[in-house]
């Protein structure tokens, strides 16, 4: 009775305000829903310079009680009770090619393939884009050094499936001791056999045509490559050149065939 009385009232004096009043039953549940804006305040470095309309803030989200947060990720600990770590991971891989066909080979890969002081990284080793640490470890193994991160990560899956596919392919460079010299001929058979295997992964159909020449079939476009000159034959100017200077990046890394890594 009470309540129908105080809905009455309340209907009447909100009548003009659109209101909706409910009287629920006893032991019925009600749900209610607010809408409200979220605010993050931006502490530490981040807000040392005010951003300009339309700029991104980029940083850490941190959530305390019903306030947020945005800083960046070395004032972590400063600001919370939480702290960040760096995990550094490293990879042994079997392979006993030529370490220059390897960086070769990463170099059509990627963009960015800087070789490093042997000071720096005692010993043979090179930096893909500067996340990625690939060195030769001894004549039967290289390893892959990082800093974990998503990208770091895949980077590192690209060159392990580089590295296996490498050995499957492209025939290994058997480093001989040093009391068995092998001879100039023997040597360019080896470096012939090379640069035949990386141009079938890289163009697929390659055989040996007269007059020690290569023919190149690639969708219907055929080039001639002569592999004592590098001079190429095609009717197609595209794959011509395609063909043209991927001999000429083969021959840099593969020939003459270290016998030593280089």
């Amino acid at each position: 009775m009470e309540r129908r009385r105080l809905k009455q009232k309340l209907i009447t004096q909100f009548a003009d305000r659109n209101t909706k009043i409910i009287s629920p039953k006893n032991c019925q549940s009600v749900e209610m829903y607010f809408n409200s804006e979220k605010m993050a305040k931006t502490i530490g470095r981040l807000a040392e310079k005010t951003p300009e309309v339309g700029e991104t803030v980029s940083g850490l989200l941190v959530k305390k009680a019903f306030t947020y947060q945005i800083m960046a990720p070395d004032d972590l600990h400063v600001f919370s009770q939480l702290s960040t770590t760096n995990i550094s991971q490293r990879i042994t891989i079997a392979y006993s090619g030529a370490f220059g066909v390897l960086k070769h080979r990463l170099k059509q890969m990627f963009q960015s393939v800087e070789s490093l002081p042997d000071e720096e990284s005692e010993g043979p080793a090179f930096r893909v884009h500067e996340r990625l640490t690939v060195k030769y470890e001894s004549e039967k193994h290289i390893s892959l050094h990082w800093r974990s991160y998503p990208i770091s990560d895949m980077v590192s899956d690209s060159v392990v499936a580089l590295v296996l596919n490498i050995i499957r392919v492209i025939p290994k460079v058997v480093v001989e001791s040093e009391e068995a010299t092998k001879t100039e001929e023997e040597n360019n058979k080896k470096a012939e056999k090379v640069i035949h295997a990386l141009l079938v992964s890289m163009f697929g159909d390659v055989k040996f045509g007269e007059n020690g020449k290569l023919v190149i079939s690639v969708d219907g476009n055929v080039a001639h490559l002569h592999k004592q000159s590098g001079n190429v034959e095609s009717e197609n100017e595209g794959l011509k050149e395609r063909v043209r200077i991927a001999f000429q990046r083969i021959q840099n890394a593969v020939k003459p065939i270290p016998l030593s890594v280089s």
